[in-house]
């Protein structure tokens, strides 16, 4: 019997506060993302951690749409954020948006005011980041910051009807200009903006700050446990003073709690580079399979099940540490290797002519399609005297630790016969065109003759030429060769681009694939994982390799 995975710090938080008092009703937790782009491999991280909570402790989870800034969300990344987070899996409890609230969190504002613990500043965002002062210096107060309460009330109204241009007002709360945490000194809760927002329209001309919306909402929602990434540490402290200002007894009261972000090598996640990737065409967009946005990592083939099972192993942490992409590429690898049926494709074809076998015929071989499912069945593969190999398998001048084929040497062909090659044909340029073979009728596999269990060391992969069906294949890899592109002082992250990230090549099928449909995995023995992309057609299959068989960049990065 296995042990039970012991418990993580933020298990251990919800674990400590049930002994102090908590009820298991009391548990709500949320997840918060901004619709301003598509979400990444780092929020499925915290997707997994916020859901797999409520799994764990069969407590709600929302999906808070944390829509302040109108200027960058857009309803589009509503739907992909919603479409991703069910593709993986997970049910929301409630479906929430910071806008929801907008009334509520304005009229708190106003009470925050006539109480004197907010006011109307008028000066420009520059003077006002001016004055902030430093780390080891206090702020200097704003010369607003006495001003009467009446007149602030006055101007945060006209704020609200759009009386005033942007930039010309803001609203700050009242704290404290010498705190060690400059987060405390005055912070801004709402600023003007004159833009169209994708729920409000155009109702509302104040927007709320990040820091006075995410701690109100958690409150109003009644979430027990706000968790945020590290870099949020410093506002827990505004978190709670502003929660302080509305808190009833009566009610629960949200905690925020930090945990390391996990990064993961050669990629960014920076919403700003991905675009800049996305404007530059370095890829073809939000999607494309080389990005490391769920939407992209879908397309590349990635199962829910692989970034599930990634963003478990990986943990949470206080520390962060980056995490190498081969790991991910492995989550991948374990699960499709359970349930990606295996087919047969040749990807650099060399025509290979079985010289003994009848002129005309065609066989309907049995083969196996997935050894590590019992249930998955088989199907018929046919053979014939023509066949493509894959060019690399054959070596004219072979050493002995090659056992693939070569002149004079025997091999088998998966699913079928033991072959040997004879002779070649080559171009006046000494290109080889085909290769000849013979071989042996009483080798069938499966056919338990005696023949055909004799031992040969190599086992190739192989597509009758007369039924064979061409296909584009999307040999994609990593999109970054350094493991941290956007860390460098000297160099642009943007210098660190793999020119071999994707290569575009034709290969020919077994027509089994003829009826693939997008999102069908497959594995192409000897070769990799793939998916149908959605660029397939009827009549033309293209197909996205997920991963490799094996690390491709591990020999690289030994050497």
């Amino acid at each position: 019997m296995s042990e039970e995975r012991s418990l993580n710090f933020i298990e251990h938080i919800i674990e400590e506060d049930l002994k102090q008092g908590y009820s298991k009703s009391d548990l709500c937790f949320r997840f918060p993302p901004e619709p301003n782009g598509y979400l990444h491999i780092g929020h499925a991280s915290s997707i997994c951690l916020n859901f797999g909570l409520g799994l764990k402790y069969q407590a709600p989870v929302n999906l808070r749409f944390d829509d302040t800034n109108p200027s960058k969300e857009e309803q589009e990344f509503v739907d992909a954020i919603k479409a991703d987070i069910s593709w993986l899996g997970f049910n929301w409890a409630n479906e929430c948006y910071a806008s929801d609230y907008f009334q509520q969190l304005y009229d708190w504002a106003v009470e925050m005011i006539t109480e004197g613990k907010a006011y109307v500043d008028s000066q420009s965002s520059e003077t006002i980041a001016n004055q902030k002062g430093t780390p080891n210096s206090p702020g200097v107060e704003s010369p607003f910051r006495n001003r009467p309460i009446a007149e602030s009330l006055a101007l945060f109204q006209k704020m609200k009807e759009g009386k005033v241009p942007e930039g010309q007002h803001v609203l700050r709360a009242k704290i404290d200009m010498a705190s060690p945490n400059m987060l405390m000194r005055d912070p801004v809760m709402y600023r003007v903006m004159h833009k169209h927002h994708h729920r409000t329209g155009t109702d509302w001309k104040i927007f709320p700050m990040y820091d006075w919306t995410h701690g109100e909402s958690d409150y109003l929602e009644q979430v027990s446990h706000s968790f945020c990434t590290l870099e949020f540490l410093p506002h827990r402290e505004l978190y709670d003073w502003f929660l302080d200002q509305v808190y009833d007894p009566k009610k629960l009261r949200p905690k925020q709690r930090e945990f390391a972000r996990r990064n993961l090598s050669h990629t960014v996640v920076s919403k700003r580079k991905l675009l800049k990737l996305v404007q530059d065409k370095v890829v073809k967009g939000w999607d494309d399979p080389r990005m490391p946005t769920i939407s992209g990592l879908r397309r590349r083939g990635y199962t829910p099940n692989s970034i599930r099972n990634f963003a478990d192993s990986i943990g949470v942490g206080k520390r962060e540490n980056l995490i190498d992409v081969s790991h991910l590429e492995f989550c991948a690898r374990e699960d499709l290797n359970q349930k990606a049926p295996r087919v047969m494709v040749v990807l650099d074809p060399v025509k290979l002519v079985i010289t003994n076998y009848p002129v005309g015929k065609t066989e309907w071989l049995e083969a196996e399609n997935n050894p590590e499912d019992e249930n998955a069945g088989y199907r018929k593969v046919p053979f014939s005297k023509e066949l493509y190999i894959e060019r690399d398998d054959f070596m004219e001048e072979a050493n002995r630790k090659f056992f693939r084929l070569s002149l004079g040497k025997e091999v088998r062909l998966k699913n079928a016969y033991i072959i040997q090659g004879e002779r070649l044909v080559k171009d006046e340029e000494g290109n080889i065109l085909e290769i000849h073979c013979t071989y042996d009728a009483d080798s069938k596999s499966g056919s338990g003759t005696e023949a055909s269990l004799r031992k040969v060391k190599g086992t190739l992969h192989w597509v009758s030429v007369k039924e064979a069906l061409s296909v584009e294949v999307r040999m994609y890899d990593r999109l970054f060769t350094e493991p941290s592109p956007d860390t460098h002082k000297e160099k642009d992250f943007m210098e660190f681009i793999n020119p071999n990230s994707l290569e575009v090549i034709t290969g020919y099928a077994e027509p089994s694939l003829e009826g693939a449909a997008p999102g069908d995995h497959f594995q192409f023995q000897r070769l990799g994982y793939f998916v149908v992309d959605s660029d397939s057609t009827a009549g033309h299959k293209v197909f996205n390799r997920t991963v490799p068989l094996r690390d491709s960049w591990a020999k690289i990065s030994e050497e």
